[in-house]
């Protein structure tokens, strides 16, 4: 199978499982292609390489790697320190594990990035 079937099964398990944003398949943004789409809205699909909450960073940041392990990955999601506790499963349970990380796509550094607001904003995936 390829990636654009695998994103259509994603897609159609997520919105059977209740997915509030209405995507189509094409819409699905694979972690090292992301950083094409700095400045816009979009759904990033992909598995959690690696987590790490940042203690002694300003904020507290939780980090979820993807398209690779930190520090070379294309893609990071970032969860302000504010929303960990918000996370079930927690966001340290979501290493090795296919998720959709949804809003605007932002550069921080050489890669893309995108900063969660709240749980709503990861889903779970199933990507085979």
């Amino acid at each position: 199978m390829n990636f654009r079937t695998h994103t259509s099964h994603l897609l159609a398990a997520l919105l059977l499982a209740g997915c509030a944003s209405t995507v189509l398949a094409q819409d699905a943004i694979r972690p090292d292609q992301a950083v094409r789409f700095v400045g816009k809205s979009g759904m990033v699909c992909g598995t959690v390489e690696k987590t790490r909450y940042a203690e002694n960073t300003e904020g507290q940041p939780t980090f979820l790697y993807m398209g690779g392990a930190f520090p070379r990955h294309t893609f990071s999601a970032r969860i302000p320190n504010s929303q960990r506790d918000k996370f079930r499963p927690s966001p340290e349970e979501l290493e090795g594990r296919d998720v959709c990380v949804v809003g605007t796509i932002q550069r921080d550094s050489s890669r893309a990035e995108i900063a969660v607001s709240s749980p709503a904003d990861i889903k779970l995936a199933t990507i085979k």
